[in-house]
């Protein structure tokens, strides 16, 4: 059973709710593909128990003893990657043009590693997770390796909590594709609406079951309203609304996952969604 947290939009709190997430939900397994910014290993203690490279990107490389200097390859590249017969790799975006002008053959493409993957074992259970090269994009299939990985450690009854990057782009797809349920961490700002549309829609397109979560709700009671309204309207279930909290504030200076703070309204709040969700999650599995 895979369950998948994003956010149409970054800063809404969505690590810090999948990181309670996996707290209450007992032998969990985590997967963090929020690939440009992977923090929930830094709230554990342990120790990476595999290490391996991933190479998700192709750069061109000339071999200048072959280039006759006919000045093909700069005339077809759309990147400005090639001056006098050298690749700059910074600028090179790997499709490979050049290679099939080149009437010497003197440039081919080459596997560009693009992020360390990890397995680390913590007092908590495994982490499946990245770090990514710098400069380096995330990934569809860097993705779908963390997931794969992750499975790999997941008995049959075992809950995978999948920590999404914001937005709607490729690694999000990846995210979603294939969940058995989604939760989407918005809060009650106009741009925090808007981009709730645009990832709901992705869920829709994808059929995945579809959950929203309202954080920080009562700093705009209107708009959490609002969003409320839109989500009866598109049979998408509000499973939850967590308080403003300074202590939320706390636990991530403190690196404590907020659910061990047992005066905090944040906390509360968030317990009760679990509860939620493991209602909808046992109904999918009748």
């Amino acid at each position: 059973m895979e369950l998948t947290v994003i956010s149409g939009k970054g800063g809404t709190g969505k690590t810090t709710i999948a990181l309670a997430l996996a707290e209450l939900a007992e032998d969990s397994i985590k997967a963090d593909c929020d690939v440009d910014s992977p923090n929930l290993h830094l709230f554990y203690k342990g120790k990476d128990v595999k290490k391996e490279c991933f190479y998700g990107e192709k750069k061109a490389v000339a071999e200048k003893s072959l280039c006759i200097g006919c000045g093909q390859c700069e005339k077809v590249c759309q990147f400005d990657a090639i001056r006098n017969g050298v690749v700059n790799s910074f600028k090179c975006e790997g499709c490979g043009a050049c290679t099939l002008v080149c009437p010497q053959k003197s440039i081919s493409l080459k596997d560009e590693k693009t992020a360390d993957v990890y397995i680390t074992q913590t007092n908590k259970g495994i982490i499946s997770r990245a770090q990514m090269e710098v400069g380096s994009e995330g990934s569809g299939k860097l993705i779908t390796m963390l997931r794969s990985n992750a499975r790999k450690f997941a008995a049959k009854d075992t809950l995978i909590i999948i920590d999404g990057s914001p937005g709607i782009g490729c690694p999000v797809i990846s995210s979603v594709t294939g969940s058995d349920a989604v939760l989407i961490v918005t809060e009650p700002t106009q741009s925090g609406l808007e981009d709730f549309k645009r990832v709901m829609e992705l869920c829709r397109h994808f059929g995945v079951l579809t959950l929203a979560c309202i954080n920080k709700y009562d700093i705009n009671e209107k708009k959490a309203e609002e969003i409320e309204g839109f989500c009866r309207e598109n049979d998408v279930y509000v499973i939850g609304k967590i308080p403003y909290d300074d202590t939320v504030l706390k636990s991530i200076n403190e690196l404590v996952p907020i659910v061990h703070y047992r005066d905090s309204k944040a906390n509360q709040a968030i317990r009760q969604m679990w509860e939620n969700i493991r209602e909808h999650i046992y109904c999918l599995n009748q």
